[in-house]
């Protein structure tokens, strides 16, 4: 007998070539927001005009001119670190990365 359907299957998300470079890239994106956001909530809010300068001068006003990594660097300081995110998406975190409370970014899910 010829099957008429194909049976109940799915593929890994990484499974092709195309989809898990740009998944990656989706996903890193997202720490680079959480750890950016918690610049300003470490600054007292996120309406901190040092902070949005800092933002604005080094990673936004400069675009691809220059290295991404070394702007984010000149913003932050330091660094990605993904602690924002794992905050953010409640999962446990060192009794040292607790003492900051946790605030929520722009990319946190509305419940």
């Amino acid at each position: 007998l010829v099957m008429r359907h194909r049976t109940p299957q799915f593929s890994h998300v990484f499974s092709s070539d195309g989809y898990s470079a740009g998944y990656y890239s989706y996903l890193w994106s997202v720490v680079l927001a959480a750890d950016a956001f918690s610049a300003f909530t470490e600054a007292g809010g996120p309406y901190d005009k040092a902070v949005a300068a800092r933002l604005r001068q080094h990673v936004f006003t400069v675009g691809n001119t220059v290295d991404p990594a070394a702007g984010y660097r000149a913003f932050r300081g330091r660094d990605p670190k993904i602690d924002a995110l794992m905050k953010e998406r409640g999962f446990p975190m060192p009794a040292a990365a607790k003492a900051a409370p946790a605030a929520k970014s722009p990319n946190a899910k509305r419940k």
